[in-house]
């Protein structure tokens, strides 16, 4: 193997030397130092990002395909909770992502999912128990538990979900915490529960909005991962942090929609932190050595020993990857991926018969206003309004001109009447979107300015068998996701192309957020309050029981 000159940036000694890095079998066989100081006009040799919490998912595309998009950004590796199809084919889902990663050489690393379903409110398409938990944690290819979203359980001490955590103990596993908005003593009690104090593996959380939230589970002995993804963006209420607990940050992504992937990925956290006032070597700990360290990844850190996962960028302000290494192999160079695919398999779950716009009708009764969820730009969280829907034949009907549209959810495993129910500031004035990524039981989920138009784009994605989807007058775009109704086994970047299509198609219909179809999905994740929609009806996520129709 050629070796790899450059500027070589030393995280743990605080150091940059001109260096010459002899690589052999695919690691780093000895670092050379040729000056002391770093040489004017070579590139920077840092160790690869590593996304510290993603669901592969999210991005509409196969492992394989992901990796192709990432490692032009300089990603060498991804933690990745795969209970996105988990919630639609189980085990065999989990299965799937294994070794459809194994085809590439990329470093992804796989967690058990937790919460399948996510909660009894909903239709999920499998479920997965003690005893599979249990069993996927023996796999050496499972890294951790991944993200414990019932925290209300664990609270309470619900027998099952400790017998998880315990399992992961055993198994000597960390695990990924998820509870949002937990503050103070029940912060602590749920970071205590999850962290296995003997080993040293303390819990993570990824769902902090605020500074204040952060700190105290920082306090609790928890790691922050601040995250920025297509829809839920914390990057500007959580870096400060970072200068005070280098140790104890990392960056994730969580969920990116493959438009978003393909113009950059945990590289434009490092050229925002830096243009923050952030230490360079706090941003590159955070982005390259915490996640490894955490979940004891085998990803090298620029070690005499380690695999050869490093990054050249050609400067430490805008992190511009020039060339990306895995394990000694160059899989990209100045923006072009060096990765082969081939067409992934399918897997499914999609069993529900076309619906009919009749489906769609919400009768008038009892008080004039309703629950709304009111979505918000840029968050998870919704908030809960009482608006008065306009009413026409004694039935209510989406009202554009006071943005109030119609949202339903449809049972995609089998056969039941949609639930449907009222939301505010998606915008749209013509159409309807419809999608079956849905978190976390991934029905099928739309909003729309009036009956016929929900009716259509519902249908279009059951005629696909999963897809993202807008219609408009005559005018249909979709973007097919035959893989669990989530992914496409197409090439990754005309899977960008054609999101992007469609997401400024409904963007032209009026839609105002900025990643409409990304919200879209979070409007079904009952584990996020304030207000959410199942298959089984409106949901109140802070008292986590349904809203009883009129109040």
């Amino acid at each position: 193997m050629e070796p790899i000159k450059g500027n070589l940036v030393m995280i743990a000694q605080r150091r940059i030397c001109f260096a010459m890095l002899e690589l052999d079998e695919g690691r780093i066989k000895k670092i050379v130092i040729l000056e002391d100081q770093e040489v004017a006009g070579e590139p920077y040799i840092i160790p690869g990002f590593v996304d510290s919490h993603v669901h592969i998912e999210s991005s509409m595309l196969v492992p394989a395909e992901f990796a192709r998009l990432a490692v032009v950004h300089g990603t060498v590796a991804t933690v990745s909770d795969p209970h996105e199809i988990a919630n639609v084919c189980g085990m065999e889902g989990v299965q799937y992502m294994i070794d459809n990663g194994k085809t590439v050489p990329f470093k992804f690393n796989f967690g058990a999912p937790s919460c399948v379903p996510a909660t009894s409110f909903e239709t999920a398409g499998a479920r997965l128990g003690v005893e599979e938990v249990e069993a996927l944690l023996q796999n050496p290819e499972i890294r951790y538990l991944s993200e414990m979203m019932n925290f209300p359980g664990v609270l309470a001490g619900d027998p099952e979900v400790m017998e998880k955590i315990k399992a992961a103990h055993r198994a000597g596993k960390p695990v990924d915490g998820h509870a949002p908005g937990l503050r103070g003593a029940a912060a602590r009690q749920y970071a205590d529960a999850i962290a296995d104090a003997a080993a040293g593996l303390p819990g993570t959380d990824h769902e902090c909005f605020t500074e204040e939230e952060a700190l105290d589970k920082l306090n609790a002995g928890m790691k922050i991962l601040i995250r920025e993804g297509s829809a839920a963006r914390n990057f500007e209420a959580l870096i400060g942090l970072l200068k005070n607990y280098p140790d104890a940050i990392m960056f994730c992504s969580d969920d990116k929609h493959p438009d978003s992937l393909e113009a950059g990925h945990i590289n434009e956290l490092c050229a925002r932190a830096v243009a923050r006032g952030i230490d360079l070597f706090h941003v590159l700990q955070a982005a390259c050595i915490n996640p490894v360290l955490h979940y004891k990844l085998d990803v090298g850190l620029l070690k005499e020993g380690d695999p050869a996962d490093l990054v050249l960028v050609e400067d430490l302000q805008h992190f511009r990857p020039v060339k990306t290494y895995i394990n000694g192999m160059l899989v990209a160079l100045n923006g072009e991926t060096f990765i082969d695919t081939s067409p992934a398999p399918v897997i499914n779950h999609f069993e529900c018969p076309p619906v009919l716009s009749s489906d769609f009708r919400v009768q008038a009764a009892g008080s004039r206003e309703v629950p709304v969820i009111e979505a918000l730009d840029g968050q998870l969280i919704t908030s809960r309004l009482l608006m008065a829907p306009l009413l026409e034949e004694g039935c209510y009907v989406s009202d554009p001109a006071q943005d109030l549209l119609k949202i339903t959810v449809v049972n995609r495993y089998r056969k039941a009447a949609p639930a449907v129910s009222f939301v505010k500031n998606f915008g749209l004035k013509r159409g309807a979107m419809a999608s079956s990524v849905a978190h976390d039981s991934h029905n099928i989920i739309a909003v729309g300015v009036d009956d016929e138009s929900l009716c259509r784009a519902v249908n279009l994605v059951i005629a696909e068998k999963g897809g993202v989807v807008a219609v408009d007058r005559a005018q249909e775009a979709i973007v097919p996701l035959p893989v669990a109704g989530l992914m496409s086994n197409a090439d990754g970047y005309e899977v960008a192309a054609a999101y992007t299509a469609v997401d400024q198609m409904v963007k032209g219909m009026g839609a105002t957020l900025n990643a409409p179809f990304m919200t879209l999905s979070f409007m079904a994740l009952l584990v996020i309050p304030a207000l959410k929609l199942s298959d089984k009806g409106l949901f109140d996520g802070q008292k986590f029981e349904f809203v009883v129709p009129g109040k």
